[in-house]
């Protein structure tokens, strides 16, 4: 047992080590053990195996304590899941209809979750006396119950059935950091410090190349079209002009015009930037979060520096919207809640912040966020997917591997579908594991044949309702969906895992932390502790980027 641990522990190491840039002849050294080190993990994994025991499943031996704890959305309802996997028209419509103002909104969506709450408190009581007076309801209760695994059946089984065509996109010269979709255009960013435009119609080619950063692009983000139309006016440019937002480790945000193919703007941070986001409230903000652990809020209209946040000890890792909140998480764990006031001056009024000691995600590694009413899901290199409740600290978490060597790098939500990206260390296989929401049940793994690892995941959706994905890491690749009934083969094959299915949904207090895995230090040498000395000589803030971009 002990030496599969040190196993597991190299082979963490060397996935931290895969990603850097400048390797040393040491480094290089174990990389190039990897191959012997797995095959010894496949090896002693075999020996201790058994009815009883089976090393590297996630919740071995506990699933008697796992329970759902599944507390929905107060925007989402299990009737509302899309019974196929296809967004609905509807869903688009409701999208663009006109929404109240900022405080309205926060006030009716914490209304509405204060509602569901008390309803779910005082439900129980109300069915039991109301089912001794009049049985037939129960019936009733059975049937809506019979027809929602009826609806999650024809699902999964339409997942099951899918089919994806595949296209590389080849121009990047290093690993692909950050993606983003506009209308037919895919957006790329990368270490090798340029931003790619790709027009999806025709990816055999990049379609523009936009070369100006001096540091690896961590971050990319696109202004709705409404916003856009207010720069171009101001630049003289035609109101179709859509421009794009990109960070970069040479502490600029860059703005460029897609169809020029120029930065109109750059905004210096006095930091490296490490994640952003655009805020359409108001007259629009861009949000940024550096290295050091700082938020800072620029207004769209001036340009001008409205806010600086000293939010967390170490890197800003991944920064969201939605509606009037604002979503920030941190290699340090943490995650930060803001209200966006729409001011000219300090506009993020802090609403929650819950620190890893809370979230279960600390330990310098790149946290992701995807948030979705009172939820946040968040990913953070380990074997699950974290649930965040941010209004009350709640946490639960999502098994999304089965193996304690799976890696989970992005999460994403599209519709009625969660996705995240899934990477076995100990074997080198990739995934993604799709979900049905709001109830967090498994679907299916779609994988290929020497598929990378996944760092980045970008969704829209066709006219028809057809799933178009990309993912960026060591490739770029644009996903599309295929008809079920045609005759064209896929290049994805979907597949399922029943263990994933058996290890639905648990409650952080039902099991036990992530294991001794999570280090990784390599028990041969003190590596691991010098490292991390350096890291606090260094200030500690940078090390999530150091590892990504170095």
């Amino acid at each position: 047992m002990g030496e599969v641990r040190k196993l597991q522990k190299k082979l963490r190491q060397i996935g931290s080590l895969e990603i850097k840039i400048s390797l040393s002849p040491e480094e290089r050294f174990k990389i190039s053990r990897k191959a012997e080190l797995r095959s010894r993990l496949a090896e002693l994994q075999q020996q201790l195996s058994g009815p009883q025991q089976t090393l590297g499943i996630v919740a071995d031996g506990k699933q008697e304590k796992m329970k759902r704890h599944v507390e929905d959305a107060p925007e989402a309802l299990p009737s509302q899941t899309p019974p196929a996997p296809k967004i609905l028209k509807a869903e688009k419509k409701s999208k663009t209809q006109e929404t109240p103002a900022p405080a309205a909104r926060l006030r009716e969506a914490g209304g509405g979750a204060e509602r569901d709450r008390q309803q779910e408190r005082t439900a129980p009581a109300k069915m039991s006396d109301h089912c001794r007076e009049v049985p037939a309801e129960r019936s009733g209760s059975d049937t809506e119950q019979r027809q929602e695994e009826a609806e999650f059946a024809c699902l999964k089984s339409s997942w099951e059935k899918s089919k994806f065509r595949l296209r590389l996109l080849e121009g990047h010269n290093d690993i692909v950091t950050c993606v983003v979709a506009v209308d037919n255009l895919v957006v790329s960013g990368s270490r090798d410090t340029t931003v790619k435009v790709w027009h999806v119609p025709t990816a055999a080619e990049e379609h523009k190349n936009l070369g100006g950063h001096t540091g690896g692009v961590t971050c990319l983000s696109a202004p709705p079209p409404e916003y856009c139309k207010r720069l171009a006016r101001a630049l003289s440019l035609s109101d179709k002009e859509r421009f794009i937002l990109s960070g970069s480790a040479d502490c600029n945000v860059k703005i460029w015009a897609l169809s020029v193919g120029q930065c109109v703007k750059s905004l210096y941070t006095f930091n490296a930037v490490t994640a952003l986001c655009f805020v359409p409230e108001g007259d629009g903000y861009i949000v940024t979060g550096s290295d050091a652990g700082k938020v800072q809020a620029w207004s769209w209209h001036t340009f001008q520096n409205c806010q600086s946040i000293n939010a967390h000890q170490e890197a800003v890792t991944s920064i969201q919207a939605q509606g009037p909140l604002v979503f920030g998480g941190s290699a340090d764990g943490g995650v930060s809640v803001w209200e966006n006031r729409c001011s000219d001056r300090d506009p993020l009024r802090l609403l929650h912040h819950w620190g890893g000691e809370v979230t279960g995600c600390g330990g310098g590694g790149r946290l992701t966020l995807s948030p979705r009413g009172d939820r946040v899901f968040l990913s953070y290199g380990r074997a699950w997917l974290k649930i965040l409740h941010w209004r009350t600290g709640t946490m639960s978490r999502l098994t999304n591997h089965s193996s304690v060597t799976g890696v989970t790098d992005c999460v994403h939500q599209t519709g009625g579908l969660l996705i995240g990206s899934c990477y076995d260390l100990a074997n080198g296989e990739s995934s993604l594991n799709l979900f049905s929401l709001p109830q967090c049940r498994y679907l299916a793994s779609l994988t290929w044949p020497d598929a990378p690892r996944i760092l980045c995941f970008a969704a829209w959706t066709t006219g028809s309702g057809d799933h178009r994905w990309v993912t960026g890491g060591r490739d770029l690749l644009v996903w599309e969906q295929l008809p079920s009934a045609g005759k064209q083969r896929g290049d994805v094959t979907a597949k399922r895992d029943s263990r994933l299915e058996t290890c639905v949904l648990e409650s952080e207090g039902d099991s036990e932390d992530d294991e001794d895995t999570d280090d990784f230090e390599d028990d041969d040498d003190n590596e691991g502790e010098e490292r991390r000395r350096g890291g606090e000589e260094e200030g500690g803030s940078g090390s999530w980027l150091r590892c990504v971009l170095q």
